[in-house]
């Protein structure tokens, strides 16, 4: 005789209560997934609809205009230049006024045609007689490489043979772009804010949106940047609140909290740090006794197999930081070529539900199974050697640093091993 299996009907109750249970959790996370997006998705595109959807948004200027510094330093930009960036500064400066601008712009050895490209922008500035500073330079990073190696800025690679280090070079173009904001200060001339400008395409709207970050009130104000969206771009510089890089370089970006939420909220993102084509800064850290300038960080420290940006170093160094706080505006979108910015200035929505969704899921399970631990003990560790070595060895820019070493290159910069 063959024995059916034997089920009890309180066996059979616990089995039913259990599915009842688990249809009921697979209920409650749909919909908790479904709230979360649509949440996201009304505030996401409430507040870019303000900014970015058509009609948009007339931007007005604040009552008391206040006066701009803007500094740019271009190197092989004459594609967007002459496709973008040049008519962008004109209307720009005709939008905040002549007056209340000064323009300073580097160029450091372009072998395309840079130069020609400024020059006629000059010209375009005259017309309007926007005051300004252009500077080019026919020095190359060859022959900048050339130099026999003197004073800081080279890095030992090899017994007996030293490179000249990426950052310090850039720091050194970035404090000539400032040059004339001291020059102009002995002459009484003073600006409440200096606008930094990376080659990237943008518009009027975009400038005024982000001075007006956080009401103003702000340490430093970037946008954020894109070259192949939906990628950001500037991974080197962006951290978030807690000193983090991004989880993922798609949105919701970040791994902290506090910067995750406002992302999502579409509001100004506290970070410690971010460049990401556009800042905006008050200038009175670039007057102060100790004037607040671009640097990289010392020799002793790279030659650990460290580095940092130099923009996100200025923020470490920045005395406003720690008080008014850097934000990333993420209504401010630019990019890296006009493709790039129209992928992420839809005339229709920027992010869909489904990109919402995933986004969030995709930055909950790294977040879940990774872990930034790892590569930041490997840069505390060599830093905590390096800062034993000498009472005069300090960094505040710990979390700018990664585990890498720059160096210039003839057609741009490299990696050493």
């Amino acid at each position: 005789m063959t024995l059916l299996p034997f089920s009890s009907p309180l066996r059979v109750r616990r089995r039913q209560r259990q599915r009842q249970i688990l249809r009921a959790l697979i209920i409650l996370l749909v919909l908790w997934n479904w709230v979360e997006v649509h949440w996201v998705y009304r505030r996401l595109h409430k507040a870019d609809g303000l900014h970015h959807e058509q009609p948009r948004r007339r931007i007005e200027l604040p009552q008391r205009r206040e006066r701009i510094y803007i500094a740019g330093v271009n190197w092989n930009s004459e594609s967007i230049l002459r496709s973008h960036w040049n008519q962008a500064v004109l209307d720009l400066a005709q939008k905040l006024g002549p007056d209340n601008v000064f323009i300073s712009i580097y160029e450091s050895g372009s072998w395309d045609g840079t130069k020609g490209a400024l020059a006629e922008l000059d010209k375009d500035l005259d017309r309007l007689r926007v005051p300004r500073n252009i500077t080019t330079s026919p020095v190359t990073h060859e022959d900048e490489m050339n130099k026999p190696p003197a004073g800081d800025g080279w890095v030992e690679i090899s017994p007996g043979k030293k490179q000249l280090r990426r950052i310090p070079y850039l720091s050194r173009m970035r404090n000539l772009s400032l040059q004339p904001l001291a020059e102009l200060a002995e002459q009484g001339i003073i600006f409440d804010k200096v606008l930094f400008l990376n080659d990237v395409v943008f518009t009027p709207s975009d400038i005024l949106e982000l001075l007006n970050t956080n009401k103003g009130a702000y340490a430093a104000a970037c946008s954020l940047d894109f070259s192949k969206p939906p990628d950001y771009y500037d991974t080197f510089a962006l951290r978030d609140i807690d000193g983090h890089e991004a989880v993922m370089q798609q949105w919701p970006y970040f791994r902290a909290e506090p910067s995750r939420r406002a992302i999502k909220n579409m509001s100004p993102v506290p970070v410690s740090s971010c460049w990401n084509g556009m800042v905006a800064m008050p200038a009175g850290p670039f007057y102060a006794k100790s004037p607040l300038r671009f640097r990289g960080i010392p020799d002793s420290l790279a030659s650990a197999h460290l580095e940092g940006s130099e923009c996100c170093l200025i923020h470490a160094d920045n005395r406003l930081s720690k008080y008014l706080g850097v934000y990333l505006n993420p209504r401010v979108r630019v990019g890296y070529s006009g493709d790039a910015y129209d992928a992420v200035n839809p005339t229709g929505k920027w992010l869909s539900r489904w990109q919402i969704l995933r986004g969030i899921w995709s930055n909950r399970l790294r977040r879940w199974t990774t872990s930034p631990l790892p590569k930041e003990m490997v840069v505390r560790n060599r830093v905590e050697k390096w800062a034993s070595q000498s009472e005069q060895n300090h960094e505040p820019g710990v979390f700018c640093l990664v585990n890498e070493m720059q160096v210039l290159h003839p057609r741009g910069w490299a990696h050493v091993d």
